[in-house]
């Protein structure tokens, strides 16, 4: 039997615990992100990252991106459930918008970027392996919304070297629809 974990409180909000099951409201969980670029809630124990899957909601900005250019080893799924997305996906542009699905293979060079009037919220999801790799690959499409690296290459310190840390952050009002 799988005994519960209940999240503890901090001053940024409920922190989920490991190695039990546990229930949390996304509004009320610590939230972390990179200035500039996208803001999510932090679902996951910090003491003990889910090994087999990554589930993450992201919310993008207009014109904010939700990370570098990259292609990766690894599947990734992606699921708009509110506002607007530019896909910069294989050098191409395309609009997404509520409830569109994107589902990428491992290597399938990609990005998104908030589009729209408003932020939108993203549902990822992604295997995880202990071998995974990623490729953070320089793209003159991406590159025009602030979305590529420098140059190719398989170090995230590198391919995010100017942006700032991730930190940790509160919920802000209205950025989850509802």
């Amino acid at each position: 039997m799988v005994g519960e974990s209940p999240p503890l409180e901090t001053e940024d909000g409920l922190a989920p615990q490991a190695p039990g099951w546990y229930v949390v409201d996304a509004r009320e969980v610590r939230w972390v992100g990179q200035d500039g670029m996208w803001r999510g809630p932090w679902l996951e124990a910090e003491s003990a990252p889910w090994p087999s899957l990554a589930f993450n909601v992201t919310v993008l900005d207009p014109g904010e991106p939700g990370g570098r250019y990259h292609g990766e080893s690894n599947q990734e799924d992606f699921f708009v459930v509110s506002g607007e997305c530019l896909l910069v996906v294989e050098g191409e542009e395309r609009r997404l918008g509520k409830w569109d699905f994107f589902h990428c293979p491992p290597w399938t060079e990609h990005v998104l970027i908030g589009a729209g009037h408003g932020p939108a919220v993203v549902i990822a999801v992604s295997t995880r392996a202990p071998d995974q790799a990623v490729r953070y690959v320089a793209n003159e499409v991406a590159g025009r919304h602030g979305a590529s690296p420098r140059r190719d290459t398989s170090s995230a310190s590198e391919a995010y070297a100017d942006i700032g840390e991730t930190r940790v952050l509160r919920y802000r009002d209205g950025d989850l629809p509802g």
